[in-house]
């Protein structure tokens, strides 16, 4: 499992095991609130209510009161979890060639912050099986990454930042996170559950809530290629998936890219459905 140093809560965890020399087992665990917020309880009315925990610089409003959220829906080290489990069988390539769902006990053997994780990719790993797994892992998300680009997948990661307190609530220090390959590791394999997830419940005629990105409009695009234009940043026609993705890749390296990128984000057209069609 992979958190931040600060986190609280944990709510995935992975394993993978290679299975023949073609292929990977890979699965992927979320924690299962659904076990203990029953639908029409007193819990599932006030999370509804709230809609979402909400994250402060300083502190956390829980959706869900913290002997769940931290303790029993925590997927914690050295004890048992409940767990909705993704598995997934996969190529040395990284193309997904099976999948299964199911309800899963797991007993998390450690639990890793991002810097300790980048730490041993960074060096060659040691015999301990868990940096074994971990060097492995690696390696299959980052060819399923680029599996997802080729298929046209926008690179729209930001670094972040964290503002440090002191005890008197007074700023300290601001820390920039860049996402890297430890960040990409487990950014992959909730990807691959997600899109996983969303296919099932499509298969089955099952109201789910989904996340649209719909064709961009033509203007908004040509007025955001102007203002990149304005930056003597190069910009071809964003009508066409490759270009937006060489733009985004080229944005990576320039001081200004950042605010381009939130400036692009502004243009794309999303929405939310709700889809409960039947398919054959």
């Amino acid at each position: 499992m992979l958190f931040r140093s600060d986190a609280k809560h944990f709510d995935d965890a992975i394993c993978l095991e290679r299975v023949s020399s073609e292929h990977w087992r890979l699965w992927v665990h979320i924690a299962d609130v659904s076990h203990y917020v029953k639908p029409g309880t007193a819990l599932d009315a006030e999370a509804r209510k709230r809609g979402n925990s909400t994250h402060l610089v300083d502190r956390v409003i829980p959706m869900l009161p913290e002997a769940l959220s931290n303790e029993l829906c925590s997927l914690k080290s050295n004890v048992d979890r409940l767990t909705k489990c993704v598995e997934f069988l996969i190529a040395n390539d990284g193309r997904v060639l099976n999948t299964k769902f199911y309800s899963a006990v797991i007993h998390s053997q450690r639990r890793f912050t991002y810097g300790e994780v980048l730490a041993i990719l960074e060096r060659k790993p040691t015999p301990e099986p868990i940096e074994q797994m971990l060097h492995q892992a690696c390696e299959l998300t980052q060819r399923i990454r680029r599996l997802r680009f080729k298929a046209g997948s926008l690179d729209l990661d930001f670094p972040e930042t964290k503002i440090r307190l002191n005890e008197r609530g007074r700023i300290l220090r601001i820390e920039k996170t860049v996402n890297d390959v430890s960040h990409q590791l487990i950014e992959e394999c909730m990807l691959l559950a997600n899109e996983a997830v969303a296919a099932r419940l499509m298969s089955l005629g099952r109201p789910a809530v989904y996340r649209v990105h719909e064709v961009p409009d033509e203007r908004r695009l040509q007025e955001y290629r102007g203002e990149v234009l304005s930056h003597n940043v190069p910009c071809g026609n964003l009508s066409h998936p490759t270009e937006v993705q060489r733009l985004l890749h080229r944005l990576n390296d320039l001081p200004i890219g950042p605010a381009l990128k939130i400036g692009f984000l502004k243009s794309d057209r999303k929405s939310t459905r709700l889809n409960s069609s039947h398919r054959t």
